[in-house]
This record gives structure tokens, sequence and C-alpha cells, in this order.
């Protein structure tokens, strides 16, 4: 099971999207349009989720790297 991380390497701001779309399978720019779409229409809402939750997810790991995971991606 995949864990939701901030992305490290695809960010524009904090990551958070990035980090959802990879958690998701998507394209980062759909989530990014669906958050600034949803931030427009809800009048600052999402700006303030998004806020809170860039506090709370934590940045992807930089050293999660395991012996085994080299040869099953192969």
């Amino acid at each position: 099971m995949k864990s939701l991380y901030r992305s490290t390497t695809n960010k524009q701001i904090s990551g958070l999207c990035g980090g959802i779309a990879a958690w998701l399978g998507i394209d980062s720019t759909v989530v990014r349009l669906i958050a600034v779409v949803g931030a427009l229409i809800s009048f600052g809402t999402v700006v303030a989720l998004y806020l809170i939750a860039s506090l709370i997810v934590p940045k992807e790991p930089v050293g999660d790297f395991r012996y085994n995971d080299y040869f099953t991606n192969y």
C-alpha cells in the first residue's frame, strides 16, 4: 500500500499536489488544476486545507532504498 508523502522532486510550492498525484497515480497538473479551481470556488477553504495538509503530510523519504527494490523494478 502506498503512503502519502509531499514530493521532493515534483513540487511547485510545498510538494503536496505532486505527492497526491503520485499517490493516486495521475498527472500532477490535473491535481494542481483541481486545487486551483477548488480554491476559487470555495472562497479560500481549499487554501486553508492545503496549508494544514502541508504541515501534517510528511516529506518523501530520501534514502528509503532497499536492496530488493533494485531487482524487482527490472
